[in-house]
């Protein structure tokens, strides 16, 4: 039968005794050791985390949204006949042919009968910004 040491005594094969080494109290009088719940602390932490990662997430696929937006204008600007070189800074309309084709123009829609799609300003980096008009 093996010499068992009653549950308030710390024994150790290596050490022996050792009670007075350990960085905890063990005698029977000494507070409880309690864990802290970290899990309310996780929830709140992933919860505000998980906020952040979605607001950010948001904003950037607002910007690509508008990105792909300015991308498409530009393409339907540009593949637009035009017999002119446009002027940064001045305005142009963007007319829809009865053929398919689209038309650039400094004609103002109120002076001509065709279905405008689009006012637009050329930029300095040569990029068509849609403007209202």
């Amino acid at each position: 039968m093996e010499n068992k040491k009653p549950d308030n005594v710390v024994f150790s094969e290596e050490q022996g005794y050792n009670a007075s080494l350990l960085p905890y109290s063990t005698n029977v009088g000494a507070p409880a050791i309690v864990l802290d719940d970290v899990v309310a602390w996780k929830s709140n932490g992933i919860g505000k985390v998980n906020k952040e990662f979605e607001s950010k997430f948001n904003e950037l696929k607002a910007q690509y949204e508008n990105l792909m937006m300015e991308y498409r204008w530009n393409e339907l600007v540009y593949n637009a006949k035009f017999s002119f070189e446009p002027v940064i800074g001045e305005i142009y309309h963007l007319y829809a042919n009865h053929d398919g084709t689209n038309v650039l123009s400094m004609i103002a829609p109120h002076e001509w009968n065709k279905e405008h799609i689009g006012t637009f300003k050329l930029n300095s980096e040569k990029k068509w910004v849609r403007i209202s008009y």
